[in-house]
């Protein structure tokens, strides 16, 4: 197994955490609070360290599991510190009013977190769409994916089958925009018509 940086201590980077610590890989929790990375660490225990934020992270993988207005000043903060390494990108870059998107037409968060990075970073598109509270309750769940980069893709999806999770490939990082409409269509569902956030999109394949 191998350690995994995730950029965050909020309730999806807790969630994703415990997921990567059941798995056996060890977690290396970065925060600009570092009590707060300290704090996660502790209760992931299972060798859980933390890192020095906007210092190269220990992991080859590094899950920017922030809010995506935080998202391009964290990728600043860090700099070339990233520069090699696989970037899972998280967010949903959502209206406070859940009125639409905040990105750019015809662009995603994900493409616009890539374009601050250095050039040897590659970005994938992960996590979006499963809640935090439903991926923490374990099972096998569906995890859609998208990147550009062949080798970036092919790791993660092997680390995401690492935590018990079904990835499937939804095409290059320009179906991050897709990806995103969709975690924006489960708030929609999860506040309407589903009336419960107890719940995860899977493809039946019959």
């Amino acid at each position: 197994m191998s350690t995994i940086s995730v950029i965050g201590a909020g309730t999806m980077a807790t969630a994703i955490a415990g997921r990567i610590a059941k798995a056996g890989h060890t977690v290396e929790v970065i925060t600009r609070d570092p009590a707060k990375a300290r704090a996660l660490a502790d209760q992931l225990a299972a060798g859980a360290t933390t890192g020095t934020y906007g210092v190269v992270p220990a992991g080859d993988i590094v899950i920017l599991a922030v809010p995506y207005s935080s998202a391009a000043a964290v990728v600043t903060d860090f700099g070339e510190a990233l520069d090699g390494k696989v970037i899972i990108d998280i967010t949903n870059p959502v209206a406070p009013d859940l009125s639409g998107l905040v990105t750019p037409h015809g662009s995603s968060g994900a493409q616009e977190t890539a374009k601050g990075l250095p050039a040897g970073a590659h970005v994938v598109k992960a996590f979006n769409t499963i809640f935090g509270h439903v991926l923490a309750k374990g099972g096998h769940l569906d995890a859609f994916i998208a990147a550009d980069d062949a080798e970036a893709k092919a790791r993660v999806s092997a680390f995401l089958e690492s935590l018990g999770l079904h990835p499937l490939d939804v095409g290059g990082l320009h179906m991050a925009q897709t990806l995103e409409a969709l975690g924006l269509m489960m708030v929609g569902l999860a506040k309407n018509g589903a009336g419960t956030w107890d719940f995860t999109l899977n493809l039946d394949i019959g």
